[in-house]
């Protein structure tokens, strides 16, 4: 199994990897496909009418989620990549009001978001929780061309050809995974990694470092992985810097500019400052993503403050820290991203909040780990530790927004990062639970969980509200 660092750490917008961007993705996809002919041997400029309908999770919370926005500006031409908000926003007014859009390359079509958006509060599609169908007509009403999408967590979207192929184990449409074969280091398990790691004599972050590099040269690598990071620090200082309130009619308050302001002007410290700093990076990165603002998928959205809060306390409060520690950090990282969404999910909608700021909270201690000179055996250690002790956390947006409680649970993902990474450290790298049984503890653990307790907000917090 091979999954990019540039997989893992995607830059894109908020507030959700997959209720926004997958979303915005698949209607990307689909009106591409229909400009290029391949849904069907009719004429492109025939399609008259376009229509969407989300079903679960992206019903249940799609409103919340901006999901109805992502898909009109997918079918718009829009990615969440080089997404320009100030024009995406002024384009989406206008779709709502004249109830015509131009996909790209095509002819202007019908779409009427009231009518042509759907959302489906009947049962999930079959293959996962975040589904999405597609539909493309002629002038007359009848259905062109159709597909279903499934947005299965951290941007990454699959046809459900490619999920009936994933099923069934055929390597063919693996989605943004690729076959192991080319790869130098195609660990698909933390089992195989620490094993490769052994009989090679090489960290974690060189393995996967050498991988990259089978497509990419130094430079292109380079250029790219500085980018990830370079996204993420000026996410965390435009959080810093701007206060007000949240959209979405919650009316809850950004914090981190104002706290970040205590914590720099007061005159006394205290023992526990290090984690004050770690939430505050974290929540100015949930703020802005809360806000539809530029984040890096850390592996998602929803838990995109936790891994740069703590390369931001490793570059900014550590001792040692070295020069090549920040990519270390994220090549590790990513590894470990990568096999939890291999062996589980990444997806909030799938198996709860574990699967998000768990995985986010594992692959920030094998970071910091990595960075601050851990063996692969203590890095192995330090992943572990951080999910074991998330496993269970529910999915339960106030709302359907990526608020209350998913800006505060960034800065305890980090909290609990530092601390893994310090027991690991501290430790020589064996211990009881392998990271590989803790993750298929999670994928189980989240299979059992409730409906209602992810991403559906029909339970938890989100129905536990004041009485005001």
């Amino acid at each position: 199994m091979f999954l990019s660092v540039f997989d893992i750490f995607k830059i894109g917008v908020g507030p959700s990897s997959s209720h926004t961007m997958g979303p915005m993705t698949a209607a990307v996809q689909f009106v591409r496909n229909l400009k290029d002919g391949r849904l069907g041997s009719f004429d492109p400029s025939a399609v008259a009418r376009l229509q969407a309908s989300l079903h679960g999770s992206l019903a249940f919370t799609g409103k919340g989620h901006a999901t109805d926005r992502a898909v009109i500006l997918g079918f718009a031409g829009f990615e969440p990549h080089t997404l320009d908000p100030d024009k995406a926003g002024a384009l989406e007014a206008a779709i709502r009001t004249e109830k015509i859009l131009t996909p790209p390359g095509m002819q202007p079509v019908s779409f009427d978001p009231d009518v042509d958006l759907i959302f489906d509060y009947g049962p999930s599609l079959p293959m996962h929780a975040n589904g999405l169908k597609v539909f493309a007509f002629d002038k007359n009403g009848k259905e062109l061309a159709t597909e279903t999408y499934y947005s299965i967590g951290g941007g990454f979207i699959k046809t459900e050809a490619e999920m009936e192929a994933s099923t069934s184990g055929s390597p063919a449409d693996l989605g943004e995974e690729k076959e192991a074969k080319g790869y130098p280091f195609p660990f698909g398990t933390a089992r195989e990694m620490l094993a490769m790691g052994m009989s090679s004599g090489l960290s974690i972050a060189e393995m996967k470092r050498r991988n990259e590099l089978t497509n990419l040269d130094e430079g292109a690598f380079r250029t790219r992985l500085n980018a990830i990071w370079e996204a993420m620090d000026s996410c965390i200082e435009r959080g810093l810097k701007i206060d007000g309130i949240l959209p979405g009619g919650l009316k809850v308050k950004r914090r981190a500019k104002g706290i970040r302001e205590k914590l720099i002007t007061r005159n006394t410290t205290q023992p526990h400052e290090a984690n004050d700093w770690l939430s505050v990076y974290a929540m100015a990165v949930n703020e802005e993503n809360a806000a539809g603002g530029r984040v890096v998928t850390s592996p998602t959205n929803g838990a995109a403050g936790v891994v740069p809060a703590v390369i931001r306390y490793y570059r900014d409060h550590c001792n040692g820290v070295t020069e090549d520690g920040i990519e270390n950090f994220l090549l590790t990282a990513s590894a470990i991203g990568g096999l939890i969404k291999h062996n589980a999910s990444i997806s909030g909608a799938e198996l709860g909040c574990q699967a998000e700021i768990g995985s986010a909270s594992a692959m920030a201690a094998a970071g910091l780990c990595a960075a601050m000179g851990g063996t692969n055996e203590q890095i192995e250690n330090a992943a572990e530790i951080a999910l074991e002790h998330h496993l269970g956390s529910t999915c339960d947006p106030v709302g359907g927004l990526v608020q209350v409680p998913c800006i505060e649970r960034n800065g305890f993902g980090a909290i609990k990062a530092v601390s893994a990474a310090s027991l690991a450290l501290h430790g020589d790298g064996s211990h009881f639970m392998p990271l590989d049984n803790c993750v298929e503890t999670m994928r189980q653990t989240g299979l059992d969980m409730a409906n209602k307790y992810k991403e559906t907000s029909l339970g938890g917090l989100a129905v536990n509200l004041p009485n005001c």
